[in-house]
């Protein structure tokens, strides 16, 4: 159908006709887009459609099927090696000429499917690029010249002896991928884990940890090490655990912080790259989750002029970016905002933030006292640990200064307990805590894809007891499209459990009261329990049962 086109300068006639601003007759009121065009011409071509998904692709198997100059000539990119079979997709099925030499080359049956021409180009690039630059660190240029590839036990002695810099070209290159690659991918955290053979790399995206790429010991050894220098660590020392970050920006543009934390291994340094985007901080309380009677809630609680308003929730649950959120939208300039955190998340330019320095004695407690002598009006503890920093943000608060501060509790009404535990009297509790919040993530559903379906009416009843809602809604299920890559979700919200102090319920909390009576009484007063609140976000459809589930089990007291 499509001749044959060498020239790079060639654009492929889709994306031609997608640039005409045609109208779908199938789906009026929608443009012909390529991913569509693409999709009618595999089934005019009667050839599978793929979706290219570069977290599902072996790159280094694919990539040693043909080289990439015999790939971009024909405009081909091979996306799986399986058994004895080659998937190779294309975006000009009639162009078969390459078939019968990939499939005598590689002694192997050849398979056909159409892709989107604009992500062939786009990962015949990528792909080919960082295959090139992962075999040039693997390989010791010295003995390359001589005798050809290194093989293993050679590059384990090459990554010993520091052969593979941390400034090579092909290592800067390799990570320069590694963190574009992960900020397309929306991923939040980056995870390069050493191991015996192969080190590992997996993103965590929407919350689940996906494999993306594995590497030899010595190149990952080196790509760590080149992280390290960015985040200003130091790069000898691997005995201990350290913590850095990095700003930089995308190819758009926007600036990106990445936090980095080490840790020692039997078989290496593990490092772990948190990712924080500014948007988040930019969003508002509805775009986290909020419903609108929760949002009433919250900023009763923060906009009081004195007090403590905790956050608990098990780490990864958004607690810090609700927290940044509250102060950016606090910060005025009649407002004095100060934060003491370990380590700072992400800085931020609206407010003033202290770094917990345990090596020269400055903890949580020191920063306190230290904030209180800065005439603070709100005081921000990156978390209540221990009896010294409870004491320093109750003094705080009795001083006339609003204190926020998280804690590592399960549900709200078990921080009150839990802050006896610590050494806070009772009547402390009751003179100075405004409220408590208890959170979770959930992944939310992708709005292109999901699908209407029917919910097992016990499992939702198991779910919503002892309240009465109906399982009769609208609930909607996952898909998989282009738009979310095939997992059927596109990003989180949310799920909040507010426990407000009211005159009541300071009558319940006693030095022997436990958490079920502090919930209880909390309900009474209105409190919405977290698995309430995303049974409420499942019969929205933003979300699955499933999914509520994995945060908040059923048959907990939660």
């Amino acid at each position: 159908m499509f001749p044959a086109r060498t020239g790079t300068l060639d654009i492929h006639p889709i994306i031609m006709l997608s640039q005409q601003g045609w109208e779908d007759q199938k789906h009026p009121g929608k443009q012909l887009d390529v991913e569509t065009l693409s999709q009618w011409l595999a089934e005019r071509a009667s050839l599978p459609y793929f979706r290219i998904d570069p977290l599902k692709i072996d790159v280094t198997a694919v990539t040693a099927v043909t080289s990439h100059a015999y790939a971009l000539r024909y405009k081909i990119l091979p996306v799986g090696v399986e058994n004895n079979v080659v998937t190779i997709a294309t975006a000009e099925p009639y162009v078969t000429q390459w078939m019968s030499e990939l499939a005598h080359v590689n002694n192997m049956e050849i398979e056909r499917v159409v892709a989107n021409p604009v992500d062939i180009a786009r990962y015949l690039d990528e792909f080919y690029s960082v295959s090139h630059s992962l075999r040039r660190a693997t390989t010791d240029k010295s003995a390359d010249d001589a005798h050809g590839a290194t093989n293993f036990e050679q590059l384990v002695e090459l990554g010993k002896s520091g052969r593979l810099d941390a400034n090579d070209q092909d290592i800067v290159q390799i990570v320069d991928w590694l963190l574009q690659f992960a900020f397309d991918q929306r991923a939040s955290d980056i995870h390069m884990e050493p191991r015996r053979d192969m080190g590992h790399i997996r993103f965590r995206i929407d919350g689940v940890l996906q494999n993306v790429y594995e590497m030899p010991p010595p190149v990952m050894t080196a790509v760590t090490s080149r992280i390290k220098v960015l985040g200003r660590m130091d790069v000898v020392e691997k005995r201990r655990p350290q913590d850095g970050r990095i700003k930089t920006k995308l190819h758009n543009g926007d600036e990106i912080e990445l936090r980095l934390s080490t840790m020692p291994t039997a078989f290496g340094e593990k490092l772990v790259l948190r990712i924080f985007d500014p948007e988040v901080l930019l969003k508002d309380f509805t775009a986290l989750g909020f419903n609108e009677k929760e949002i009433v809630a919250w900023n009763a609680m923060v906009t009081q002029p004195h007090g403590i308003v905790l956050v608990t929730g098990p780490t990864g649950s958004g607690k810090t970016t609700t927290l940044y959120s509250t102060l950016k939208q606090l910060a005025k300039p009649e407002v004095n905002v100060c934060s003491v955190e370990d380590p700072i998340e992400m800085v931020v330019t609206e407010f003033n933030q202290m770094q917990v320095q345990h090596n020269i004695g400055v903890d949580f407690a020191t920063g306190i006292r230290t904030l209180l002598r800065q005439d603070p009006d709100i005081i921000m503890v990156g978390e209540i640990r221990d009896r010294e920093t409870a004491e320093m943000a109750i003094q705080a608060a009795l001083t006339g200064h609003l204190v926020l501060s998280t804690l590592h509790t399960n549900d709200a009404a078990s921080a009150i307990p839990r802050l006896r535990e610590i050494g806070v009297p009772a009547y402390l509790i009751n003179a100075t805590l405004l409220g408590v919040m208890a959170q979770r993530l959930t992944r939310t559903l992708c709005p292109h894809c999901k699908q209407p379906t029917d919910i097992d009416e016990d499992v939702w009843k198991a779910m919503t007891t002892p309240y009465k809602m109906s399982g009769s809604g609208r609930f909607f299920k996952a898909v998989g499209c282009d738009k979310c890559r095939d997992t059927g979700f596109m990003g989180r919200s949310g799920l909040y459990e507010i426990l407000r102090m009211t005159p009541s319920l300071r009558k319940e909390i006693k030095p022997d009261s436990d958490a079920a009576e502090i919930r209880q009484a909390a309900i009474r007063e209105g409190m919405v329990q977290l698995r309430i609140a995303g049974a409420r976000k499942i019969a929205m459809g933003l979300t699955t049962i499933d999914e509520v589930i994995k945060v908040v089990p059923p048959d907990t007291d939660i």
